[in-house]
């Protein structure tokens, strides 16, 4: 399974040091991980507003501008997904933690080994808390985590779900329409949309964080909108 992971943190080398860490601990897992750094919680924030696929925050405490804890009640406002980790030179901070769910607390200089563990319990939540779609291929059944899905397509009697790679199952639209969440909306007969990924909308079509178009049909561009407004 692929995963996003953001570090944030206004030391850059302390950064680069848990971003090579995570890579480490990818290469030794098999797992297939992107990362993201951040030097403060505003660029973090603005970055989030635009897209909020991360599954794990790597999150130093101490920064200049708006501090960790208050970044993490904000992402936490946002989404109970994802995976907050907190990384600091200090322990008053603890009872913050419980109040936004943190998973773990590190303490720097952060021991590879604990990072390791604190990974692989992130990711084993993640797998027990994703819904996700199960589809059926020819020689193999794929679960496919919600939050991966960016839109489906219908062409006649097949459905294209446009994730890590496509997948195209003989299913009515509309069955795989109740299996998902208050994530996606429907536009139209022939699409789906996972509003965590629009970036751009018009009266034409939906523009995508990954640079993909999707059209709209007449008399969707309001709807969407306001779909988008309520998922905020």
């Amino acid at each position: 399974m692929d995963y996003r992971f953001a570090i944030c943190d206004d030391d850059g080398d302390y950064a680069e040091y848990i971003d090579q860490l995570a890579a480490r601990w990818a290469r030794q897992t098999g797992a297939a991980v992107e990362t993201e750094r951040f030097p403060s919680a505003e660029a973090f924030l603005f970055r989030y507003e635009e897209r909020r696929d991360f599954d794990v925050l790597l999150l130093d405490i101490e920064m200049t501008g708006m501090d960790g804890v208050e970044l993490a009640k904000t992402v936490r406002r946002a989404s109970d997904d994802v995976q907050i980790v907190f990384i600091t030179g200090y322990t008053d901070y603890i009872a913050e933690g419980y109040e936004v769910s943190a998973l773990h607390y590190l303490t720097k200089p952060v021991n590879e080994d604990k990072l390791f563990q604190v990974l692989a319990r992130a990711v084993s939540r993640l797998a027990r808390n994703e819904p996700a779609l199960t589809l059926e291929l020819p020689g193999e059944t794929v679960r496919l985590a919600l939050g991966k899905i960016r839109w489906l397509e219908v062409l006649h009697n097949y459905v294209t779900i446009h994730a890590d790679q496509d997948y195209t199952v003989k299913r009515p639209l509309g069955e795989l329409e109740k299996e998902l969440d208050n994530r996606f909306f429907r536009v139209g007969r022939s699409y789906i949309l996972n509003l965590t990924y629009i970036q751009r909308v018009t009266r034409t079509e939906a523009e995508l964080s990954t640079g993909e178009r999707v059209p709209l049909p007449r008399g969707q561009y309001d709807k969407l909108n306001r779909a988008i407004i309520r998922q905020i």
